[in-house]
């Protein structure tokens, strides 16, 4: 199977790493950085090619005569992207966690009779899929909630933070409303609210707050409440609301002297640098996930954890395994048959098909990234 990945930043050349371990892929990648691109130049049936995708024609280029497109752009990025995809007649394996509905892109895959497999990273991503599992394994389900962060394991002043992830979409996690499900009505909420405290084994605590997490969960699943929340060191709350309510994270242009200067522009152009994972820093990701409801008239508990840590032997940071090797094993599904739906398809659908989620959740477990799994009566 010949795949094209486009992007190669701090997920992507771990999809691109994992993916060239197998004998049966050939793996083109693109990114308009060309270091970024050397970190995966040297890998077995790798070649790599440097363009901007947001040119349509170095896309259509992209694209050209492979079997499947795995999306690791941006989330400003990603729905167009999709479309275009597409529109030039291949199935797509997304990570780009785009702000838009996915639902939108539905019309344009079932038409072309293809799949577009979305938000298929750690959260969204692993969360939507054993949120579906729930549904399967509990006769109904009335609470599920998510908790997730991934956290440089050395706490430096000031922030206290590195982006495991996109800077640009951790930024947009701060600023989005997030929407949950309350007693089966749908509320919005500013990012940030609702803070919690959290012990973790392993990590001590953490505090949790709202972000718009569940996003297809929101309409595909029929739980009346569902949340999600992001984790961060204690304090980072506090700091980051501080510079969202004095307008450093605005889009909106603002005078200084004879310019015009967007405040989230240079908060970006400040802190990215600052937040950037350097070499040998190491990170982890913890998620907790909580689905409640009854089986057989009896009120029953699930509960997921996961605790997974920076990679020594590859340089691979946290976040980078467990999105990038969730995307992979989804990739790895598709290439076998294993999922022949069209459409858009989010990750809860998949886990509502018990040996699909089972099987996903042991190629991770393969990699490392593993999911302790309980079950009470409540």
């Amino acid at each position: 199977m010949k795949i094209v990945v486009l992007g190669c930043g701090l997920v992507g050349h771990a999809i691109v790493a994992d993916l060239a371990a197998e004998p049966g892929f050939e793996i083109s990648v693109v990114d308009r950085d060309p270091q970024r691109l050397r970190r995966v130049a040297d890998r077995p049936r790798v070649t790599t090619h440097v363009g901007d995708l947001a040119d349509p024609s170095v896309l259509a280029s992209a694209v050209a005569g492979v079997d499947l497109v795995v999306g690791a752009v941006p989330g400003f990025m990603g729905f167009e992207t999709v479309r275009r995809v597409l529109e030039l007649g291949k199935p797509v394996v997304d990570i780009s966690f785009f702000p838009e509905d996915p639902f939108g892109l539905d019309a344009v895959a079932k038409a072309r009779g293809l799949v577009a497999l979305v938000d298929c990273g750690i959260a969204p991503g692993c969360s939507n899929l054993l949120a579906g599992w729930a549904t399967r394994r509990l006769d109904e389900v009335d609470r599920f909630v998510c908790y997730v962060g991934g956290l440089p394991l050395v706490r430096t002043w000031p922030w206290e933070y590195k982006a495991p992830f996109s800077p640009v979409d951790v930024l947009e996690e701060y600023t989005r409303p997030a929407r949950f499900i309350e007693g089966g009505v749908l509320v919005t909420r500013p990012a940030l609210s609702d803070p919690e405290l959290l012990e973790f084994p392993g990590i001590g605590t953490l505090e949790a707050f709202n972000t718009d997490g569940l996003r297809s969960l929101l309409t595909t699943l029929t739980i009346p409440n569902m949340i999600e929340k992001t984790l961060r060191y204690p304090g980072h709350i506090e700091k980051i609301r501080v510079l969202r309510e004095s307008g450093f994270l605005s889009p909106e242009p603002v005078e200084v002297g004879a310019a015009r200067l967007a405040p989230l522009a240079l908060t970006s152009r400040l802190l990215f640098p600052i937040w950037q994972l350097g070499p040998g820093d190491e990170d982890f990701t913890v998620m907790r996930i909580i689905a409640e409801g009854r089986r057989a008239g009896e009120r029953k508990r699930l509960a997921w954890d996961l605790l997974d840590r920076y990679d020594p032997s590859t340089g691979t940071a946290s976040m980078s395994r467990t999105t990038g090797y969730t995307c992979t094993a989804i990739v790895r599904m598709l290439a076998q048959g294993k999922i022949s739906r069209t459409g858009v398809v989010p990750l809860e659908v998949l886990g509502q098909d018990d040996g699909l989620c089972r099987e996903i959740l042991a190629d991770l477990a393969q990699r490392r990234v593993v999911f302790t799994e309980r079950e009470d009566a409540v």
